[in-house]
């Protein structure tokens, strides 16, 4: 059972939370009811994103589960719902959920058959296909590569995918790429759960380096990438949460332009 969208207060975005366990349950839920679905996470970049392109908006808010990605998205929806919180005894972060907490748990979700891995280089996602093969011994796993994506590509993975016809997908071209081929194609594609990972291909191939957990645990994880990756993302780190904030301004003063689908 999947739960109810949650407001994020000051991002002005919705969301459902869930823990390992509960996402685990939602999967099994959404493959076996052999429809299309979309499994999303909500970080500033994807928030940033949300509030400036249409396509990305439309994903969203047809999404049927939007994780808390980013520490700042978790922890503002934890002061909102911070009674509900205290009642469970837990913290936002637990509800924290990145593509690495739940993708090493993909060997939990009943029904699962057939996977299929978009994305990365070729030498990563060969690589993460025999990782998840042993993650989920019971099911074929097969992938391809997403490296020097275009309309080529776009249409050979499109096709690829409808011969598979896998019954979970991860996505991973990094933003906004994934989302904005989900909004494009995902009326083609055939019916699975399609989950947007970002990089997370090369960090279940053991390509890139995961922040230690407890760096997670308290938000730091920008700070991990910005060491490892400082080109890819300073940006984000440093002029990424301006123009966010310059569009939730905006977006306060102008909400009938900007408001609703």
């Amino acid at each position: 059972m999947i739960p109810e969208r949650q407001r994020v207060p000051v991002f002005d975005v919705d969301a459902t939370p869930m823990r390992v366990d509960e996402l685990i349950e939602a999967m099994a839920g959404l493959i076996a009811a052999g429809t299309t679905a979309t499994a999303l996470g909500h970080n500033l970049h994807s928030i940033t994103l949300l509030h400036s392109r249409p396509d990305v908006r439309s994903l969203y808010e047809d999404s049927s589960i939007v994780l808390l990605d980013g520490a700042p998205v978790a922890m503002l929806w934890g002061l909102a719902h911070k009674r509900q919180l205290q009642a469970l005894g837990e913290g936002p972060m637990a509800y924290r959920l990145g593509s690495m907490d739940w993708i090493p748990e993909l060997g939990k979700v009943n029904g699962l058959e057939r996977v299929a891995v978009v994305g990365a280089g070729r030498a990563a996602n060969t690589k993460a296909v025999a990782r998840l093969r042993s993650i989920i011994p019971g099911a074929t796993v097969d992938g391809m590569p997403g490296e020097g994506w275009d309309s080529t590509l776009e249409d050979a993975v499109v096709n690829w995918l409808t011969d598979f016809r896998p019954q979970l997908v991860l996505f991973g071209l990094g933003m906004p790429l994934q989302e904005t081929v989900l909004h494009r194609r995902l009326a083609e594609l055939p019916p699975a759960l399609y989950c947007a990972v970002g990089g997370a291909i090369e960090q279940v191939a053991g390509i890139q380096k995961l922040a230690p957990r407890w760096l997670g645990r308290l938000g730091l994880e920008w700070a991990w990438r910005l060491v490892l990756h400082p080109g890819r993302v300073a940006y984000r780190v440093f002029v990424e949460p301006w123009k966010l904030a310059g569009l939730l301004i905006r977006r306060r003063f102008q909400p009938s332009k900007t408001k609703g689908k």
